[in-house]
């Protein structure tokens, strides 16, 4: 049997009996008029309205589609609508069981149907970032000759996840996160929708204002912490949900942080960014966060190193190697005692001096590469170890720096096309001021000229 969305068996007990459904599910929107935010997504004639079959129709198909955005924010739900709403044939895969060969069934499947019977085929494709390179390759030729017309789902930021090719046959949907407002309109209408509590209970301010705290913009949490509270004053016998009963049931607040997803980035962005700005308070902040949310200590301890070159660089050279032995000390130690650590170096390489010089000498440098400067090595430069260098003029006429009284001979080292160039403009901050002199004393005996 092909895979299906919504099975008609689950369908069938759902509408026998909705409450054995979690509340989340019960509340999923009907059409795409009933689904919450996302409404720069939903403007007429717009990929889903085609998908679903609004619209003029025409020589010009619904294209394939990528949703990314965090969790709770509507991804299957606008694949169940599509899935409710249109007549063409729906088929569901999860990247987290299935493998190429399920893939091509449903591919040989889909042109069948459209060759047999004139059925176009919608795919949707849950978590495709779980999808190794080869899975998602394997998908190319139905999206291109579009056997199937593809909606997949992703936490993950695609440039990252997904392959370029897949992405370019594709239109990228990016869902934002729901707003308060949102997620507070989607709380009252399951409070008394049939399908949702009926008015069975009262939602006080103070309650949906922490439950809103809760969910931190996540549609399901927030109905599965409402569920939960219903539930437990029910119990009580009581017709509201106080706060007190909602901290029982839900004792902390969610981290609004997903390690799996583009959370994980945004906050990682966030960290590294405080540390640059010399915001001490803001970087353990998020430090904090990443800790608290179960990120892997010794990712952040890598940020921690590419920071101190990055950011830092020789205005404190301590900060490299305090963020390496960080690195090192978090791999043998783990949580809880690594947060120590991680506040130890991300403490220290706030309040350093901070310089980019290193960063920006070695991109200008690549930079030039890449344009195509490079030209031979000098001769002078060249090996002169093997026979018949001399012949060719290698090594010839090379000054040896040790044998010079200042340790630094005016010869050129760079090829004729950069003889001029500098690349590293070090600044005067903390301990790179030496090296400022250092290379304007260095430069001046070198001979060269100030570009």
């Amino acid at each position: 049997m092909e895979p299906d969305l919504f099975t008609a068996a689950a369908e069938d007990r759902q509408e026998k009996d909705p409450a054995g459904s979690p509340l989340a599910v019960r509340m999923r929107p009907r059409t795409l008029d009933e689904v919450v935010g996302q409404q720069h997504l939903l403007k007429p004639g717009s990929p889903l309205r085609r998908l679903v079959g609004e619209g003029a129709g025409g020589p010009a198909g619904p294209s394939s589609v990528i949703l990314w955005g965090p969790p709770g924010t509507g991804k299957t739900t606008l694949a169940y609508v599509v899935s409710k709403a249109t007549d063409k044939r729906f088929v569901e895969l999860s990247a987290i069981t299935a493998g190429v060969k399920e893939v091509r069934a449903v591919i040989d499947g889909a042109r069948r149907a459209t060759g047999g019977y004139g059925k176009e085929t919608v795919l949707f494709l849950d978590e495709i970032h779980r999808f190794s390179k080869a899975q998602q390759d394997s998908l190319l030729p139905a999206v291109e000759n579009r056997w199937v017309t593809l909606i997949a789902a992703t936490t993950e930021n695609p440039y990252f996840s997904v392959i370029s090719p897949l992405l370019s046959r594709s239109l990228l949907l990016t869902l934002e996160p729901l707003t308060d407002d949102d997620v507070r309109g989607l709380l009252q209408r399951a409070l008394s929708d049939e399908r949702g509590l009926k008015d069975a209970v009262a939602l006080p301010e103070d309650t949906e204002d922490h439950l809103l705290r809760i969910a931190g913009g996540d549609a399901r949490r927030a109905l599965t912490a409402l569920e939960a509270a219903a539930g437990a004053a029910l119990d009580k016998g009581e017709t509201e949900i106080s706060l007190t009963t909602l901290e029982e049931v839900v004792d902390r607040a969610a981290v609004k942080y997903d390690r799996d997803g583009d959370q994980h980035y945004d906050v990682a962005s966030a960290l590294i960014k405080s540390i640059r700005g010399s915001d001490v308070d803001a970087a353990l902040h998020y430090l904090a966060r990443m800790i608290e949310a179960g990120e892997d200590p010794r990712f952040i301890a890598r940020r921690l190193m590419i920071s101190a070159s990055e950011d830092i660089g020789l205005a404190d050279p301590n900060a490299l190697p305090t963020a390496v032995a960080a690195a090192q000390a978090v791999a043998m130690i783990g949580f809880p005692e690594a947060a120590l650590t991680l506040s130890h170096a991300t403490i220290a390489l706030a309040l350093a001096p901070k310089s980019n010089a290193a960063t920006t000498a070695i991109g200008a440098a690549l930079d030039d590469v890449r344009k195509g400067l490079a030209g031979p090595v000098p001769p002078h430069l060249r090996d002169g170890h093997y026979k018949g260098a001399a012949k060719l003029g290698h090594a010839q006429g090379y000054v040896y720096p040790h044998d010079l009284p200042e340790g630094i001979a005016e010869q050129q080292y760079a090829p004729d096309a950069l003889k001029d160039r500098e690349y590293y403009t070090p600044t005067r901050h903390g301990a790179e001021a030496r090296y400022a002199d250092a290379v304007e004393w260095t430069r001046k005996h070198l001979g060269r000229k100030r570009s």
